[in-house]
């Protein structure tokens, strides 16, 4: 008898579950950015959500939570009810590298999200400001090579992926600049530009548009090979240090245990805006491409990535509280 109860019981919950995922969603989807608008995960943020509503009439809310390098708007979400309502759009810095960069973490990657998919990946620019006296990145090697700590740069906050980035390479180029972090990246944008900072270093959704219209110089990108849309502008790799490499990515993400039925749902209509030439094209005139994935996939990358970045942070002695 208990067994029977117990039966009908499990068969109501599933059926309750399944009927709840058909229904959803039943109102707007909040997605949190964990980073200030106008960045490269606000811009991905965007331009996503805009192709999946057109394609579904489905309604979504950007939320932006910066604070504490990502940490304040993923623990947000991570506290959220995993009804499918509440999404954030990780990447790189917050997911792989805060667990080992921070001494106390209100969030576990792996145990407390649910991966969704992964949605773009962009490589990192080093720029100056128009009129900087550098004009290639051997110009600038050789400047911070004379006179040691003497040239800032900037990036959208400490351990982030353009910080420890740059910190590879200055390991690996032999060189020491002086980081500024900026909570954000508007504020450091608007200090290169001005001449307060000489160098900032952020992924390239972040810095296309200023490289364009002519107000900063990009002097090598971090990727592999060139950027089709700054076609111009090396490699770190092509300027004398071969294998160098280093990229940024996004992905979606919701509260542990959220349901399986609008995970999938989610993912679908994740990787079929993805397919959109519109949407490729918008996000590739921001340097980044598109790549989507299952969950499992994107749930790898995060775990593997630990690893490598947790390493990275360890080599370079960085630390937050």
């Amino acid at each position: 008898m208990q067994t029977r109860r117990f039966l009908l019981a499990l068969a109501a919950a599933a059926a309750c579950s399944s009927s709840f995922a058909q229904a959803w969603p039943a109102k707007p989807i909040r997605v949190v950015v964990p980073f200030p608008a106008g960045g490269g995960t606000d811009i991905v943020a965007r331009e996503l959500t805009q192709k999946i509503t057109e394609a579904t009439r489905w309604s979504f809310i950007v939320d932006n939570k910066p604070g504490s390098g990502g940490n304040i708007g993923i623990d947000n979400v991570v506290k959220s009810p995993a009804d499918g309502y509440s999404l954030v759009l990780g990447q790189t810095s917050n997911l792989a590298i805060n667990p080992s960069l921070y001494a106390k973490l209100p969030y576990d990657p792996i145990k407390d999200l649910t991966p969704i998919s992964m949605v773009a990946s962009a490589p990192l620019a080093l720029v100056v400001a128009a009129d900087s006296p550098y004009k290639t990145l051997g110009e600038l090697v050789a400047a911070a090579k004379a006179k040691p700590g003497t040239i800032n740069f900037a990036t959208s906050g400490n351990g982030t992926v353009a910080h420890l980035a740059t910190e590879m390479f200055q390991k690996e180029a032999g060189l020491k600049m002086t980081h500024i972090p900026y909570k954000g990246a508007t504020q450091g944008i608007n200090d290169v530009i001005g001449g307060q900072v000489q160098v900032y270093v952020s992924s390239i959704p972040t810095l296309i548009g200023h490289i364009k219209s002519g107000k900063m110089r990009a002097l090598a990108v971090t990727s592999a090979a060139r950027v089709d849309d700054l076609a111009q502008v090396p490699t770190v790799a092509e300027s004398g240090y071969k294998g160098f490499e280093a990229v940024t990515w996004f992905g979606l993400l919701a509260p542990a245990n959220l349901p399986k039925d609008i995970a999938a749902r989610l993912n679908a209509e994740i990787n079929k805006a993805l397919q959109s030439p519109e949407l490729k094209k918008k996000l590739g005139d921001q340097g980044a491409d598109v790549a989507g994935s299952t969950p499992e996939q994107f749930g790898k990358l995060v775990r593997d990535d630990l690893a490598r970045w947790g390493k990275v942070v360890k080599e370079s002695g960085a630390k937050l509280d």
